[in-house]
This record gives structure tokens, sequence and C-alpha cells, in this order.
């Protein structure tokens, strides 16, 4: 067999897949297979992966959260918690669990990334247009950290989805759409507010909005959005505004300069784009005139889409330092839903079939070979050890449920200390204990005195902070207390030795 057939044979699979994905008559059928098939792929990766280590730690702390069902939370809106909550009462509380979740999410934000692509592409072009997302790292790397920023993978997609319909069809329907998931953008975080003062603006920018603001399509998108979130505004004067207040500080205290900070978010952000980008100007090889029509369509429809691409990727970069809070790349992850869709929608663009074959082929066969090498990551990130709640919160759980049943037969409902330990301890023992973070009722307003008096309490600190239990102490909370060691092990071979002092306080009568 030559070298050219053997290749020829490698690559049939996926002009395959090329093809049934470019057919009207079974591309819809194919493209939920191919994301399942990848959600589960990079759900295993996920779990392997990370086998030698426990949950990130942004993953327990929303655990524990949606364990305290509200409104709101100290530190940011309530929705990533509210599908925390609704996803385990389904699935077991599990790291494979969380993982799939995880990948869920980001699955959910590529089948929408294809609903947008498909209302100004076709054939080849829409396949491409998919398959360019998954080498975007925020679609699989970074999409395994569930948090407030994964959570708007699809919420982003969908909003600007709706809306683009809404304002090329008037439709009152798709403008009820845009304004439920404008909400819900809001409702997963407030860094939201960019996506909607970016599509509002391309809004007034464009030539049509006249017709757009005479129609009933804008208000209906106001009147629904405003009605679904006032529950969450209201909360948030009774909080004191305490999730705006939080971000505030800790993004205004962050050490860096503003202005050094939104060049890196832009810098950093287009990297975490660039595979993406280079591969798609492979495949089109784009000229002169192709180029000038991808930056600034001819168009209108695709020129406001551009704008509505643009503006909510670009107006942080130039409002943070206007208001001097710092950003940071990662927060780019949810404005990247319409890229391909401005790479590939030039209709000077010829696309060339090899090239869109080779990188469906490299697409299919990356994660697999992430699978495969999966185990030798995990031995790295144990060798090299880590954040003492990522790498000692299973088995600290398993060590406070001990000594918790020396001294009481109550059931263990509060783990209180350093922050990430007591959201990781907790979010590994049974029965669904809550946490309170740094003895800190602003980051834990359920854990008030009465309920720290009458359920107890199990208090987890590094045993190298010895000031950890002051606070304990000054609220009243003492009991029996014990020095151990914990030491994790991947397939035999111990990690890092950690030391912490745990601290049980009984309920009290």
């Amino acid at each position: 067999m030559t070298k050219a057939s053997l290749l020829d044979r490698l690559v049939a699979p996926a002009e395959r897949l090329l093809a049934a994905l470019s057919d009207p008559a079974r591309r819809e059928r194919t493209v939920v297979v191919a994301l399942v098939a990848y959600v589960v792929v990079w759900t295993l990766y996920g779990v392997l992966a990370k086998a030698g280590q426990d949950l990130h730690v942004d993953m327990p702390e929303m655990l524990v959260w949606s364990r305290e069902l509200a409104l709101g939370y100290p530190k940011h809106p309530p929705l990533a918690a509210w599908l925390v909550a609704a996803w385990f009462a389904v699935f077991p509380v599990a790291d494979w669990s969380f993982y799939l979740l995880a990948m869920t999410v980001a699955g959910v934000a590529l089948w929408i990334v294809w609903r947008l692509a498909g209302d100004h592409l076709d054939g080849e072009k829409r396949a491409l247009a998919l398959v360019l997302m998954t080498f975007v790292p925020f679609f699989n790397f970074h999409a395994l950290k569930f948090n407030a920023n994964t959570i708007l993978l699809p919420l982003w997609a969908a909003t600007t989805l709706c809306f683009l319909r809404s304002y090329e069809r008037r439709s009152v329907l798709w403008a009820a759409l845009a304004g439920v998931f404008a909400a819900a953008s809001m409702l997963g975080k407030y860094w939201s507010v960019f996506l909607l003062l970016g599509l509002g603006i391309a809004a007034l920018l464009d030539s049509r909005r006249a017709a757009y603001f005479k129609s009933a399509a804008p208000w209906v998108t106001i009147v629904v959005g405003a009605v679904l979130i006032a529950p969450h505004l209201a909360w948030h004067a009774n909080a004191e505004f305490s999730p705006l207040n939080y971000a505030t500080i800790v993004r205004s205290g962050a050490g860096g300069h503003p202005l050094k900070g939104a060049g890196g978010y832009l810098a950093v952000g287009l990297a975490y784009a660039a595979l993406a980008i280079a591969l798609a100007l492979t495949a089109i090889k784009p000229n002169r005139a192709v180029a000038a029509d991808m930056l600034w369509p001819a168009a209108p429809e695709r020129r406001f889409m551009t704008m509505a691409f643009w503006l909510p990727l670009l107006l942080p970069a130039v409002l943070a330092p206007i208001v001097g809070i710092e950003i940071t790349s990662l927060w780019t992850m949810s404005a990247w839903a319409l890229l391909p869709v401005v790479l590939l929608s030039s209709p000077l663009i010829a696309l060339d079939r090899r090239p869109a074959t080779a990188v469906l082929a490299a697409a299919v066969v990356f994660p697999v070979v992430m699978v495969a090498v999966a185990p030798f990551i995990a031995g790295a990130i144990h060798r090299g050890g880590g954040m003492p709640a990522a790498m000692h919160s299973r088995l600290l759980a398993q060590r406070v449920a001990h000594e918790w049943r020396r001294v009481t037969d109550k059931p263990l409902q509060m783990v209180a200390g350093e922050s990430d330990l007591a959201y990781g301890v907790a979010a590994y023992l049974p029965g669904r204990p809550s946490a309170f973070p740094e003895f800190n009722r602003r980051l834990a307003p359920w854990a008030d005195a009465a309920r720290l008096k009458r359920d107890g309490v199990a208090i987890v600190c590094q045993a190298t902070e010895p000031t950890c239990s002051m606070p304990a102490a000054a609220l009243g909370l003492t009991g029996p207390r014990t020095e151990v060691e914990v030491t994790r092990t991947y397939f035999g071979t111990p990690g890092r030795t950690g030391r912490y002092t745990i601290i049980i306080v009984p309920p009290q009568p």
C-alpha cells in the first residue's frame, strides 16, 4: 500500500462525515450524534486527566451553593447554581457527572453555534464553522471547569441567535426569546452586560435601525428580559448589592494596571482563538478582496452580524480602563460564537474541500489523542502537586466524617474554615452539608448563629495556618481538635503530604 493510498483511507471517514454534515437530509441528525460523541470523549478525557486531583475549587463552591437555593449569591448571580441543583437531582454527586455536566454545557453551546452558522452559511461552510470551534480551548479544556464563565457559552450564543433573528425578521417570538436568554445571561454572570450593550449598539449603528425600533421586537425583548430579572434585582437590593460590591473590590484591587489588563485581555483572548482562525484561513486562502469583505462586509445583514460579534468582544477592553477595572482574557470565553460566521460568510469565498476535510479529520483525531495521553497528564499533575483543596478535599472529607462520628451521632450539616477547603470538603461529604467559608457571613448568609449552634460545624484548616481557628473561637465555636496528615496516591505513587487541623463543634441543645 502506497503512502498516498494509506492517507486516502485515513481521510475517507472525514470526507464521509463532511458530506453528512453538508447534506440537508442528514445534517441535523449527524450533528447531534457528532456532538454527543464530542461530549462523551471530552468527558472521558476530563475523568482520566484529572484522576490525580479533586474538582477545581470553582466546582465545589457551585455545588455547595446549589444546596442553598436562592435568588442570588454573594459572588455571582444564581443561574449556574440552579443548573447544578437540577443536574444533581438526576445524576449522582461524583467527579465524572460534574465533568459530564460541564461538557454538556459546551456541547449545547456548539449546537447553538451550528444554528447560528445555519442562518448565514450552508453546506461545507456550515460544517467547517462548527468544526473550527472545537479547536478553541474554551469548548473543551476550559469547559471542563464548570463555573459562572462556562455557563455563558450557550447563553451568549443563544441570546445572539435570537436577537439577530428578531432584528432581521421583526418576529415577536424571537424577540421574546432574545429577552429570555438575555435575562438568563445576566443571571449567569453580570459580565453579560457587555453582550447586551454590544448588541444594542450594533442595532443603533445599523442603517436599518428605524424599521427595527418602530416594530414591537425591541420592546418585547426589553419587557420580557426585565420581568425575568426583576426578582433577582429585588434580591440585590435586599442583599446590599453584595455581588457587585464583591466584583468591584476584587477586580479593582487585582494588583495590575487596567490598561495593561485590557491589552492582555485582547491579546491572549485572540491567542485562544488563533488556531481556529489559522485553520479557517488555510481552508479559504483569502485574497485582499475577501479579507476586506470579511472585516467589513458590503451587505447590511452581514455587516450587522459582524458588529454583533466585535462589539461585545471589544467593549470591555475600551471601558475597563475608564472605570478602573482589570479584566482577564478568560472572560472572552463566551464571545466567540459568531467567529466562524465572520470568517466564512463572504460570498467571495470558494471553500477548498481538501483543506476542509483535513481540518475535520484533525478535529476527530485530536480528542482521541488527548484521551490517550490523559493518564500521563494526570500523573504529571499529581507529581507536581497542587492547591491543598484540589489535592486533598476527598481524603479530608473522609477524615472529617470519621472525627464527626466520634463526637456525635447527629448528621454533619456545615463545614467551616479556609474557603477552598470548606467548599471542597463539603462537596465530598455525604448528606449534602453546606459551607461557612472564612467564617464570613457575607460569603455564607445561610450560616447564621442559630443554625451553627443547632447543627454544629466541622472546621478544617491547614495546620500551617494557626490563625484559621481564631475566628471560630471568637464565634464561640469550640470542640475537640485533631491534627491529621493526608497523602494522595496515584497508581501507587504518593503525592505531597498535607497537614490539617480538624475541629469538631457538636450540635448544642
